[in-house]
């Protein structure tokens, strides 16, 4: 985020022997804290005063002579209130016009009036501007400085931008359009209309209505071209495994590129809490976690490509060759593959309509600040569920977690229900499930089947945690896949006759590698995998022993 820019004061007075003498004394006492401005005519001093408008900067006060050709000193000073409510307004006169000022500071609500000549001004100038900025400095709130989002609270377009921001951890400011004033003003200023939104405001003031991800990426200096004609090794995936792989291919001097079509972390990245991850005994969020590894990869010399989509991957002359989004091609002597997972979806009436206008797979921690007060729930019994209810916790008024089973035993690590247990506005139901979503443009209703009964109940938000599927529809055609779609590595190519066939070559696959050599799966897009960090960022490492042993062949 760039440094605030210093507050300004405008001094004003059409004497030039006057205006330099008011800029001299200014800058010698408050130039360490203020930018010092001049002018030479109300006129001109307004046009300023506009102009520090339309550029957001802020105005802490204008020190203007009240006796100027044209537009005089308080005229000036009243309409700088209309511009800028909290500016300090001072007004500069001569002895024989105090009766003048006197009544300029009841009518026009000036702030101070300050009488010809101020020598020395470490008595009669100072003292009095001191008292004032100290005053304008105890209200003024600095004007964020960095990327803006004016949207919709219910918009799936808005979250999705929410959602990416977040993944990649970019300090942004939100505007409800419909709620905030300051939005309306903000959006009036970008020349775009309510229809245009979502719109990206950048530190630079510059617009885009409802860019792509990728366009706001590159703006956010993420690279969209591979750099290389051909790498050593190619991550698909930036997930615990994607990165771990990065971080060792890169450590150990093998030319890497990692292609991400999300954000960093995958699924991990998504939770609140990590607390059973090996040297971290407070635990840490998970994309905290992934933006470590992330650094930790780019500055080992990993080459980062995101968001960026493989779409498919063919082998030629023993290279592997991949193709992107958007349709260009990247050489590659081999591949690890560490595309994860993806949540599976609630095939209830209403889903489709409202998701991501109240309904939202995964923790979505974007929206929970947007449930302050309210009733959420959340479907599934996994780690994932429990550490979303514990962060929501914080927000909302109460959280259901609802669960077709018994208990959160056979799916929960102990530590996440011995917590969820303790804590009082989290309340487990048992043998449930949602049966039906209702709302207009947003979620207002959840319809509950327990135990055979409905029950509706008012809902701000529900949160879908119901098991996940590989993330491998574009691979499945060239690597082998089990039934459910999870990638097929090592043995498994050998030993099960189904299979047998897929493998052509004379000696064994190596333990991570599919049936095409040099093409290895790690994490949880793995047949076989345990879906945990720990494991996927192992598996991620152990792969890159496999691409040196498959290069050195």
């Amino acid at each position: 985020m760039a440094a605030t820019k210093k507050p300004i004061l405008l001094a004003v007075d059409d004497d030039a022997q006057v205006l330099n003498a008011i800029e001299r004394d200014l800058r010698q006492e408050f130039r360490r804290d203020y930018r010092v401005l001049r002018a030479s005519s109300g006129e001109e001093a307004l046009s300023t005063i506009q102009e520090l408008q339309q550029r957001e900067e802020p105005l802490a006060l204008v020190l203007a002579d009240q006796r100027m050709p044209g537009l005089q000193g308080v005229e000036l000073l009243e309409q700088t209130r209309q511009l800028f409510p909290d500016a300090k307004r001072v007004l500069l006169t001569a002895y024989a016009d105090t009766e003048a000022a006197i009544r300029a500071i009841n009518h026009a609500r000036l702030d101070y009036y300050l009488i010809k000549p101020w020598d020395p001004p470490q008595e009669l100038l100072y003292p009095t501007l001191h008292d004032l900025l100290a005053s304008w400095q105890a209200t003024y709130r600095p004007r964020f400085q960095g990327l803006r989002l004016i949207g919709f609270q219910w918009s799936p377009l808005s979250h999705e931008l929410k959602d990416f921001l977040a993944g990649y951890m970019v300090a942004f400011q939100w505007f409800d359009f419909e709620t905030n004033a300051e939005a309306q003003a903000l959006l009036t200023r970008t020349g775009f209309t309510p229809a245009d939104l979502p719109v990206v405001v950048f530190e630079d003031n510059t617009a885009l209505s409802n860019p792509e991800r990728s366009v706001v990426a590159e703006r956010l200096g993420l690279p969209q071209k591979a750099s290389q004609e051909l790498y050593d090794v190619v991550v698909i995936g930036a997930g615990p495994a994607g990165l771990a792989a990065a971080v060792y291919g890169a450590s150990e001097g093998l030319r890497t590129l990692v292609v991400e079509r999300m954000a960093p972390g995958g699924q991990a990245g998504t939770s609140s809490r990590i607390e059973n991850y090996l040297g971290f005994p407070t635990g840490l969020s998970g994309s905290e976690l992934a933006h470590r590894a992330w650094s930790q990869a780019v500055r080992l010399g990993a080459e980062l490509l995101a968001p960026q989509e493989v779409t498919g991957l063919r082998v030629q002359d023993g290279y592997k060759i991949l193709t992107l989004g958007n349709d260009m091609e990247v050489k590659t002597r081999a591949v690890v593959l560490t595309t994860g997972v993806s949540y599976r979806t609630l095939e209830v009436p209403g889903i489709h309509q409202l998701t991501g206008a109240g309904v939202y797979y995964g923790a979505a921690r974007t929206e929970a600040r947007s449930c302050d007060e309210q009733d959420v729930y959340i479907v599934g019994g996994g780690n994932s569920a429990g550490q979303a209810a514990m962060y929501l916790a914080t927000y909302a008024r109460r959280v259901f977690i609802v669960i077709r089973g018994s208990s959160l035993a056979a799916s929960m690590s102990a530590y996440l229900i011995d917590q969820i247990g303790q804590t009082p506005n989290i309340e487990l139901l048992t043998h449930t499930q949602v049966a039906e979503v209702r709302g207009n443009d947003h979620l207002q209703e959840v319809v509950l089947n327990r135990n055979g009964q409905l029950e509706e109940r008012p809902a701000r938000a529900l949160f879908i945690f119901i098991g996940a599927k590989p993330s491998t529809e574009w691979i499945c055609n060239t690597v082998v896949c089990d039934g459910k779609g999870f990638l097929l590595t090592g043995r498994d190519l050998v030993t099960d006759p189904r299979y047998a066939e897929s493998w052509k070559h004379s000696r064994e696959p190596y333990l991570l590698e599919t049936c095409v050599p040099g093409v290895f799966a790690a994490g949880d897009s793995r047949a076989g995998a345990m879906a945990r960090v720990a494991s996927a960022v192992g598996e991620g490492s152990m792969a890159i022993k496999f691409v040196h042993q498959y290069l050195d062949e």
